[in-house]
């Protein structure tokens, strides 16, 4: 089968190498067919010329050099749509036995190796021992030693008593403001007992959700507890803790009442207190 495919190939390639390289000499045709037609006007010497008009005569030499043209012209474009019919579309690459070269371009060539195969930035050995270095160190030196006052780094306190407390009810507010997020947080509100002081209620500005909130009477004080649950966090700002409570009839001295608050910040650990007198130091 591929000899006979290799032998209608060639065939069809010679007969379109005779097909593009045949060029008619119309010229010698023409000569030929003018020296015809005179040798045929001599073989009959009896014969007058003035019978056959010579614009006859060179009609019909025109008529005949056409028909030769026309069947040359024929001829050459029945070649080549033999050729161009018969030849199936791309059989040749089909029956060559060499492989195709697409293949052996991609495996051949070996992939580019990366602009620049080396890190950007240099390695820096010495980065985890800078912060170290430069900060304080974590664990038992990052514990403060209970505060003395009502501020510790970032953290800010302020107790007060709500100013709609009346004669029979009162409010004490703890005001905490934190310029850093809080991970860990407790505020403890000590409300000392001046006679019949019994609580009526608690809440916080932040959600309820992110507390363990716990209520006693311990000492000669009514405690109320806020413990921030583990996972959540408090988000720099204002915040306010307070606590509701009846006490006896008249105005009730708040001197004895107090407040604390201990908190993490980032790898620190804060602490405030203070109490509930009224402050005229703008803080």
């Amino acid at each position: 089968m591929t000899g006979q495919l290799d032998r209608d190939e060639e065939l069809r390639t010679r007969l379109h190498e005779a097909a593009g390289a045949h060029e008619p000499d119309r010229a010698r045709i023409l000569a030929r067919v003018e020296r015809g037609m005179a040798g045929q006007g001599q073989d009959r010497p009896g014969q007058h010329r003035a019978a056959r008009p010579p614009l006859l005569g060179w009609a019909r030499v025109a008529g005949a050099t056409a028909a030769v043209a026309g069947v040359l012209a024929v001829g050459g474009y029945a070649v080549a749509s033999a050729v161009k019919d018969d030849a199936p579309p791309q059989r040749s690459v089909t029956a060559s036995p060499a492989p195709a070269p697409s293949p052996d371009a991609t495996t051949s060539r070996a992939p580019a190796p990366p602009a620049d195969p080396t890190p950007t930035a240099p390695p820096e050995p010495t980065a985890p021992e800078t912060p170290a270095s430069s900060g304080p160190p974590t664990g038992t030196g990052t514990a403060r030693p209970p505060a003395s006052g009502v501020e510790d780094g970032p953290l800010w306190s302020d107790g007060s008593v709500d100013p709609h407390s009346n004669e029979f009810w009162a409010q004490s507010n703890v005001t905490l403001k934190t310029g850093e997020p809080l991970t860990a947080l407790t505020v403890e509100l000590r409300v000392a007992q001046t006679g019949g002081v019994t609580s009526t209620g608690a809440w916080r500005s932040l959600p309820e959700d992110d507390f363990t909130f716990t209520r006693e009477e311990r000492d000669g004080f009514l405690v109320h507890r806020w413990t921030l649950k583990e996972g959540r966090t408090v988000p720099a700002g204002e915040w306010m803790f307070a606590g509701q409570y009846n006490h006896e009839r008249g105005g009730r001295d708040a001197h004895g009442d107090r407040y604390t608050a201990t908190a993490t910040a980032g790898s620190e650990r804060l602490s405030v207190k203070g109490d509930f007198a009224p402050r005229d130091d703008g803080a």
